[in-house]
Order: C-alpha cells, then sequence, then structure tokens
C-alpha cells in the first residue's frame, strides 16, 4: 500500500477512484496515566504519557485507514491527513482519512 500526503503519486497513474477512507479513534489517559503526566508537566519538558498516547491513537486510526482502503481494493492512498479534536476533558478523537485509488506505474 502506497500511502502519500500529496494529491498525486509521481511515477504512477490512477486507474480507479474508490472514494475517502477513513480510521478513527477515540482514546483517553486512565486516572493514574494523567496523575503520571501531572508530575510530569509539573517539572515541564516533553510528557512522554502523553506523546506516547497520541502516537497509540494516530497508530490505531491509521491501521483502520488502511484496513478500509484494502476492503476496497486499493493499493494507495492520496491526500491523507490526520486531524484531532477534544471530545471531553483527557478525551480526544484521531482521524485519519485520504482518497482510496488503484494505480499502476507509468
Amino acid at each position: 500500500m502506497l500511502i502519500v500526503t500529496t494529491n498525486d503519486l509521481p511515477g504512477y497513474r490512477v486507474v480507479k477512484h474508490l472514494g475517502m477512507v477513513r480510521g478513527l479513534t477515540v482514546r483517553s489517559r486512565s486516572v493514574v496515566g494523567n496523575i503520571g503526566a501531572s508530575i510530569q508537566i509539573l517539572f515541564g519538558g516533553h510528557i512522554s504519557l502523553y506523546t506516547k498516547l497520541a502516537e497509540e491513537a494516530r497508530q490505531e486510526a491509521f491501521d483502520q485507514l488502511v484496513r478500509q482502503a484494502e476492503e476496497r481494493g486499493a493499493n494507495a492512498i492520496l491526500a491523507m491527513r490526520y486531524d484531532a479534536n477534544e471530545i471531553a476533558s483527557a478525551v480526544t478523537e484521531v482521524l485519519a482519512y485520504g482518497t482510496a485509488v488503484v494505480v499502476e506505474p507509468v
């Protein structure tokens, strides 16, 4: 699976558009995790607990995106993007989306 953030894929031509695909996850940190992160916040700098949560959420959304594209028969995703929103305190939605296509080398 080829995945790019651009609207085209140099060296390939799109032979079929399969539509938008997406992966969505909603994650939160446990109370214990929030306490640990709060301690890190007191000392400043990199908040590793939140970084780990963000990376896991993005990876989960990305994996769902790829799975949906594969189910439609795509071999590439164009214009892939992430979007994130806070739904509630310490609850974040992460969306990965793009256009599923079939490409072939030029």
